[in-house]
């Protein structure tokens, strides 16, 4: 039996958003949600998975949360399934622990996201939020090959495809400890967008590559952009560090828009930050202790 919670809005005339959650009781106070947090939406709650494949046959739903009480492999599953059913929805997957192996198969199934638990309930919140208002999102992560060390991805360059794929690695990285996650994850985040903006205009029909490697003492990442790239032998078109705004007036002198403060940040979140000579290719390394 479904259980239906329709939050309260002043705009009664706008659509009615639905997401659709799935699985053993859904643990709000836990995860310190609210079934109120998404006004002028309505939430339905149903704990079988055949009653709710049959919900999705006969209703349209705007987003899908599977609750952290199904095993990682067996969510992975149903939101394949779901999306099968109704190809443009996105799914969320919340999970006690999640292996490369599983968040592999969620890149191939095109889950919007999955989350290993406990996670801030604002990361929950703003990830359900922005799957309930997503748009075009559905090709924009593309993986070419991938096993559990080493992960080739085509990323279509728009913003919320830069938001998930940071997600997505930030749960790969789940055994580095937590400030260095931190750093590592925001210097990954800031070299994709770097890329998508820089190099691709944020252009939804251009493609970044993107590898994630990881070794025994190592995490590697490596971007490919469309774009002309940079003269890397020209400081003076990124930031510095002891002076990181000089470089805006010659980027400005050769119709650029101000850059290279992420590439700055990235350096200095990472141990190794190298360019190829065209300036379109980047790789970030991380030691492990």
């Amino acid at each position: 039996m479904a259980r239906q919670h329709t939050a309260t809005s002043p705009d009664a005339d706008r659509h009615v958003r639905e997401l659709l959650v799935v699985g053993p009781p859904f643990p709000w106070e836990e995860l310190g949600l609210a079934r109120t947090d998404w006004p002028g939406g309505r939430v339905t709650e149903i704990q079988r998975e055949a009653d709710a494949l049959r919900h999705l046959a006969t209703h349209a739903v705007d987003a899908v949360v599977i609750s952290p009480g199904t095993a990682a492999s067996r969510a992975v599953n149903m939101a394949a399934e779901a999306r099968r059913m109704q190809p443009g929805v996105p799914v969320i997957v919340l999970a006690p622990d999640l292996s490369a192996t599983d968040i592999i198969a969620a890149l191939r199934s095109k889950v919007y996201a999955c989350f290993t638990l406990p996670t801030p309930a604002a990361d929950l919140r703003s990830a359900i939020g922005e799957a309930l208002a997503a748009d075009g999102w559905q090709s924009g992560i593309e993986v070419e090959s991938a096993v559990p060390n080493w992960i080739t991805l085509r990323v279509a360059c728009r913003r919320v495809n830069a938001d998930r794929l940071t997600h997505f690695m930030n749960e790969l990285a789940g055994d580095v400890p937590e400030a260095e996650r931190y750093q590592l994850i925001t210097a990954f985040r800031e070299v994709l967008l770097n890329a998508m903006e820089h190099g691709a205009g944020f252009d939804p029909r251009k493609i970044v590559e993107v590898a994630a490697v990881r070794t025994k003492r190592t995490i590697v990442y490596y971007f490919k952009d469309p774009g002309p790239g940079f003269d890397v032998h020209a400081p003076r078109m990124v930031a510095k560090d002891h002076d990181p705004i000089s470089h805006l007036g010659d980027r400005e002198a050769e119709g650029k828009r101000a850059g290279g403060f992420g590439l700055l940040l990235a350096g200095k979140l990472v141990d190794e930050l190298h360019f190829n000579e065209r300036g379109n290719e980047v790789i970030l390394v991380k030691h492990l202790d």
